[in-house]
């Protein structure tokens, strides 16, 4: 396959793979023999958020895959505590069974914490990670003192509980049929979005699926439980292959400021800042990104 000057959300070749008994859409695109690189996206986004993106890379030589990971896009939205552990888990099957040789991952968001997830528990498939950019609650607040397990325990249970109170099967809906979606989607760019129907319809379409609801609770619950381990300080202790970090300087979600702390657990990281950019420099900026990512990948890996 040869990519096209300009790709839609719908870029690519599609199929579905079987991890665990759940199907996982995916995408590929680019020539067979080329080196792998696997696109991972961020929270509330799919594959084909990497509209701009994918075919750039593949022009360049590049044989680009991207997944949908459980819970979003046209993968299934299991009931199961998710989080960045069993993404990890999933890409690094992905990796195995599909791209069936090692790969660069580049992830955008939940997708970076995904892919150093995925880095640090099967180093010898992983080749290089970019984090674009990379957050976690744990890189902006101090994790609190380890709690005795008997409150670990009340704390399970009072989170099942209040996320079963929460009526998202309502919410969720109405967010996504609503000017609620195009306004939160809005924090997450510096320029205006307001004319971008496709990328409202890839971030809304999944959110209207019966199991939508389902999903966001299993993630809630999964991230907000995982141990210490699964954060981004400790894996970055952990992470022996080269990490680029990647951030719009004009990034609301996740400020630039919490690349000091990245730097505290893991010094020497490079860091490229794209000026005039939010929380998404991939779709937003996908020239000046991917002309920070082919050197880097060439100085690091020699491709």
């Amino acid at each position: 396959m040869t990519a096209t000057a300009h790709q839609t959300a719908d870029w690519g070749d599609q199929a579905i793979w079987r991890w665990r008994g759940w199907s996982c859409h995916w995408r590929v695109l680019g020539q067979d023999n080329d080196p792998a690189i696997v696109l991972l996206h961020g929270f509330g986004a799919a594959s084909g958020h990497w509209r701009h993106t994918a075919p750039r890379l593949a022009s360049q030589g590049w044989r680009v895959f991207s997944l949908d990971l459980l819970g979003f896009g046209a993968s299934d939205q299991p009931a199961i505590p998710l989080d960045n552990r069993v993404w990890g888990q999933q890409v690094n099957a992905f990796v195995e069974q599909v791209v069936q040789r090692p790969a660069v991952l580049l992830g955008n968001s939940l997708g970076a914490l995904t892919a150093l997830t995925a880095a640090v528990l099967k180093p010898e498939q992983i080749r290089a990670v970019v984090a674009a950019p990379l957050p976690d609650p744990a890189l902006i607040q101090p994790i609190p003192p380890r709690r005795p397990p008997w409150q670990r325990r009340w704390r399970r249970r009072l989170l099942r509980v209040v996320l079963r109170l929460l009526p998202l099967e309502l919410l969720v809906p109405l967010i996504a049929r609503t000017g609620l979606i195009r306004s939160g989607l809005q924090g997450a760019y510096h320029q205006s979005i307001a004319s971008d129907q496709e990328l409202l319809q890839l971030i809304a379409r999944p959110a209207r699926r019966p199991t939508a609801a389902r999903a966001l609770r299993a993630m809630s619950l999964g991230m907000a439980l995982r141990p210490r381990g699964a954060t981004a300080p400790g894996l970055l202790k952990q992470l022996h292959c080269p990490l680029l970090l990647i951030w719009g300087q004009q990034d609301r979600f996740v400020p630039l400021s919490v690349t000091r702390q990245i730097h505290a657990c893991r010094p020497h990281t490079e860091l490229q800042v794209i000026d005039a950019c939010g929380h998404c420099p991939h779709d937003e900026r996908p020239d000046q990104f991917v002309a920070l990512v082919l050197p880097w990948l060439d100085r690091n890996l020699g491709v």
